[in-house]
């Protein structure tokens, strides 16, 4: 539950910079959103099995503040790459471990974080295409600053993901 609530709160930062900086509008209402869809199952979890809702953790308020530090313009490069790495490692990798919680936790019940509205792969191809479009407008320095920010993206994502191991205390 920990996990759900600290990445709704990381999703929630991505989807309110996205829908205040003019620049990125392009990455508005693309069918990738999930801060609704974990506020269904985090509230499914808490009816279904009794438990209380968790605030966020550190992992969660860390990672939403270095996105928050970079939803701003000047900074749009390094946020892209946050931006990409979060929403498509999601979709990646975090499918499988959805499907495997489900079978092991949730009597095979797949939560609404790992559904989406339409083809997936249709959603990603258009959201990639516009990642490309816009850096293809970019400086070699804005492509560099973007690239320099991988490791970054990983680590934060990373440290949501250290719930689901038990590796990692939310507070």
């Amino acid at each position: 539950l920990a996990f759900l609530v600290d990445s709704q709160h990381v999703y929630q930062t991505f989807e309110d910079i996205v829908n205040s900086v003019d620049e990125l509008s392009v990455y508005r209402n693309t069918g990738l959103e999930r801060v609704q869809r974990l506020e269904t199952d985090i509230e499914f979890m808490v009816n279904e099995f009794g438990l209380e809702r968790p605030t966020v953790g550190k992992p969660g308020l860390e990672y939403a503040e270095v996105i928050r530090n970079l939803g701003t313009p000047g900074t749009i490069p390094e946020f892209l790459c946050h931006f990409y790495n979060f929403y498509f490692a999601h979709t990646a990798g975090g499918r499988m471990i959805g499907k495997q919680m489900a079978a092991l936790l949730l009597n095979k019940k797949t939560l609404e974080f790992y559904k989406w509205d339409g083809d997936l792969n249709e959603i990603k191809a258009r959201v990639k295409n516009d990642i490309e479009e816009m850096v293809a407008q970019w400086s070699r320095e804005e492509k560099n600053r973007c690239v320099a920010e991988t490791a970054g993206a990983f680590q934060g994502g990373g440290a949501l993901n250290s719930y689901l191991s038990g590796g990692q205390s939310p507070h």
